[in-house]
């Protein structure tokens, strides 16, 4: 099964309410990308008028998780996919339309590869940048995933 950013976006409306009620939205994924996006508005704002840090980290971290899901649906294996870290920089007031992106998908193979053929865990550092609508970058969040195969 193909995952595509409308699969995610239904997925994310029932198992992930939050996410969506505050306007997370895939736009993008290959095999080697990911592309979120995520619009200020009053529900997903600190009180300083920016979006609140949480809501950048939801949308980082999808655009990151959902090429690990990817990659792993289509190895056919069971693996089972956790967020074990992250690290966080805010380089810049967000507002208006942020979009984050994970260029990491290639990082994903050989850790995939290596948990299927030993059944052991396997860690992996994936990075996702948001910039807003003048492209200026407002915050950078690393995840440290963890996978292994059952």
């Amino acid at each position: 099964m193909l995952l595509t950013p409308r699969k995610i976006n239904t997925f994310n409306m029932f198992k992930l309410p939050s996410a969506y009620l505050c306007g997370i939205r895939a736009k993008h994924i290959d095999s080697e990308k990911c592309v979120v996006t995520v619009k200020h508005r009053w529900i997903n704002q600190n009180p300083f008028k920016s979006m609140f840090w949480a809501v950048q980290g939801m949308a980082a971290e999808l655009a990151t998780g959902a090429l690990v899901l990817a990659k792993i649906q289509e190895s056919g294996k069971k693996v089972s996919m956790l967020v074990t870290s992250n690290k966080a920089v805010f380089t810049k007031k967000a507002t208006g339309r942020i979009t984050f992106t994970c260029n990491d998908g290639k990082l994903i193979d050989d850790a995939l590869k290596n948990a299927i053929a030993t059944k052991e865990g396997q860690t992996f550092w994936m990075t996702s940048v948001g910039v807003n609508e003048d492209g200026v970058e407002v915050s950078t969040f690393n995840f440290e995933w963890s996978i292994k195969a059952k």
